[in-house]
């Protein structure tokens, strides 16, 4: 599963750039990726994990502004294209992940 956050946060007084900017930091110390500026994914291994990050999320979520997310399949992301400029790029490859038993 992969989980996206796609966010507006207002950052017209230093409370809500602050806020704006611990909300960015806090997705990547949950292990999000910046695919954009304010478009951020994750990988999850299962659907408990996903569950788990997007309540992680909503817990982040400033008091104004709009947050949204959305979780695909991993089949799903396999269709993605990506171009920067002309330039057709590979999708990332999903993480590796541990199992411990």
């Amino acid at each position: 599963m992969w989980v996206f956050v796609f966010f507006d946060l207002p950052t017209n007084t230093k409370t809500e750039r602050k806020a704006a900017a611990q909300f960015r930091k806090s997705l990547e110390k949950d292990g999000f990726t910046m695919m954009q500026y304010s478009v951020y994914n994750r990988y999850c291994a299962s659907r408990e994990s996903m569950e788990v990050h997007i309540k992680r999320v909503r817990g982040l979520t400033p008091p104004s502004g709009q947050v949204s997310i959305l979780s695909i399949t991993d089949k799903q992301y396999g269709d993605i294209v990506n171009y920067w400029g002309k330039i057709e790029r590979a999708k990332p490859q999903a993480p590796q992940q541990l199992e411990f038993f």
